[in-house]
C-alpha cells in the first residue's frame, strides 16, 4: 500500500507583520497543515525567485509567501518590489515545468491569523491534486 502524499510547503515570513500573524494561529490553535515549515526574513522583498526554485529543488512542493505588504518597515517599495519579484518567480518556474499554483501569497498580519491557516489549507489542496513536483523532463521517456 503507498503512503498518502503530504504536500511539503516552505513558507516564507516577515519577522515583525507576519510572523505574529503565524503565531497568533498557533496560540489560538487554528490548525494548518502540519508539513510545513516557516523561513523568516527581515522583509519579502528579499525573496528572489532562485530561492523558490530551490526550495522545490530541495523537495518543497509548495511555496507560501505570507507578504508584509505596505506596512513594511525595512522597504517603502516593498509591495512594488515583491510583484517584480513573483512575476520573474513564474517564469523561472515555467522554464522548469513547475506549476504556478504551487506558490500562494497573501498579506498577513499580526492578527491574521485565520487568513494564514485558510491559504494554508487552500495550498495544501491544491498541491495534493497537483501531486509532487516533476521538474521539466522529469518522469518522460526520450
Amino acid at each position: 500500500m503507498s503512503e498518502e502524499f503530504k504536500p511539503l510547503i516552505l513558507v516564507f515570513s516577515t519577522i515583525t507583520i507576519s510572523d505574529p500573524g503565524i503565531d497568533f494561529a498557533g496560540n489560538a490553535h487554528i490548525h494548518y497543515p502540519a508539513s510545513s515549515a516557516i523561513l523568516r526574513l527581515p522583509c519579502s522583498s528579499m525573496i528572489r525567485p532562485d530561492f523558490i526554485l530551490h526550495a522545490f529543488k530541495s523537495g518543497f512542493d509548495g511555496v507560501y509567501i505570507a507578504a508584509d505588504g505596505p506596512d513594511c518597515p525595512y522597504n517603502p517599495d516593498c509591495v512594488e518590489k515583491v510583484g517584480r519579484r513573483l512575476e520573474a518567480t513564474y517564469k523561472l518556474l515555467k522554464e522548469n515545468g513547475i506549476e504556478p499554483e504551487r506558490i500562494k501569497m497573501a498579506g498577513i498580519c499580526s492578527v491574521c491569523g485565520e487568513a494564514f491557516a485558510k491559504g494554508m489549507k487552500d495550498l495544501y489542496e491544491t498541491i495534493k491534486g497537483l501531486g509532487p513536483v516533476k521538474f521539466k523532463g522529469q518522469g518522460e521517456s526520450s
